[in-house]
């Protein structure tokens, strides 16, 4: 009797919890009701779009062919994921990426926080637009621009040789975009420049919220400009530097495409040759669909796993994460 009076009570405390908890679930949508009416839109968008297309990753398991279905080709298993992590080019193409990678974080994350720090500094608001506005410029340039404006600077009569010639610092014209020991510096130099200013604007909106209170403390108490930007400009901005750290980190293996097709060549191939450009050559270029899609699936299970693994550990040690 006591044991089914025990069951009993466990059942209807489930069932008290399990009411609470939609019970609340249904307390927190009716209070943001309005935020989710004027979200739905966006949210089914983010279903259609980009939710239901991932049933297509099935095509890395399949012998996928144009015209059939997905789940009328024939199923090959971890194939192609096999073959890839085998092939001869895979330690190339991962190096690749991952300098190039590297080298975007190592110079670029940096870069947009001391443009906003300088821009933030400035007095004279007049020159800081337009300092701003020129900065913005170079995002809405394709990269098939800034590949023309990369030949023209850097080929073969190109601006820069002409200079050094001028000079008298070199003898003979450098080819720097067909040889592969400048590529890894000659597109990380384009990926700033065509970055900085746009993704400056997130740290500028980060500085625009803080008090001005704190900046007037840190002159009473003898702060230089230096001294508050170290004790209350970077402290202050710390927990949106830390997500986006953590957003870069988690997309390391985006090495780029368009800039690889555009500035690269065969000469530079085994410098510029990362995963996307791979998964172009063998899946689109070749017909190999299915090895293409398993060798993009790779790359986004890694990234996930980056994003989550540097968040945990930026929760654990900072007490900031992204989720």
């Amino acid at each position: 009797m006591d044991t089914k009076l025990n069951v009993t009570d466990k059942k209807a405390n489930l069932s008290s919890k399990n009411r609470s908890f939609f019970q609340k679930i249904s307390h927190e949508f009716n209070k943001e009701r309005q935020l989710w009416v004027i979200t739905i839109v966006m949210l089914i968008w983010v279903f259609v779009f980009a939710y239901i297309p991932m049933a297509g990753a099935m095509i890395a398991f399949t012998n996928y062919e144009p015209g059939y279905s997905i789940w009328n080709c024939d199923w090959v298993g971890l194939k192609y994921f096999i073959e890839f992590f085998t092939a001869p080019e895979f330690p190339q193409i991962m190096r690749n990426t991952l300098a190039i990678s590297g080298l975007n974080i190592l110079f670029g994350f940096p870069a947009p926080i001391i443009l906003a720090i300088l821009l933030n500094e400035v007095r004279m608001k007049k020159y800081k637009k337009v300092v701003q506005t020129v900065s913005y410029i170079p995002h809405f340039i394709s990269w098939v621009v800034v590949a023309s404006i990369m030949f023209t600077i850097l080929g073969n009569e190109g601006i820069l040789n002409n200079i050094l010639l001028h000079l008298g610092i070199i003898d003979k014209p450098i080819i720097y975009l067909y040889e592969g020991k400048y590529f890894w510096t000659i597109i990380t130099i384009a990926n700033i420049w065509k970055s900085v200013g746009w993704s400056s604007i997130i740290y500028l909106s980060a500085m625009s919220g803080i008090d001005d209170e704190l900046y007037q403390a840190g002159a009473v108490d003898g702060l230089g400009r230096f001294g508050m930007i170290c004790h209350i400009t970077l402290p202050s901005i710390a927990p949106t530097i830390v997500l986006l750290l953590i957003l870069d980190i988690g997309s390391i293996l985006n090495a780029g495409f368009e800039q690889q097709l555009l500035l690269g060549n065969d000469q530079t191939r085994a410098y510029y040759e990362v995963i996307d450009t791979y998964a172009y050559k063998y899946g689109i270029q070749q017909g190999r669909y299915g090895y293409g899609a398993a060798v993009g699936l790779v790359k986004g299970i890694i990234s996930i796993i980056l994003v989550f693994s540097v968040n945990h550990l930026a929760k654990k040690k900072l007490d900031i994460s992204v989720m």
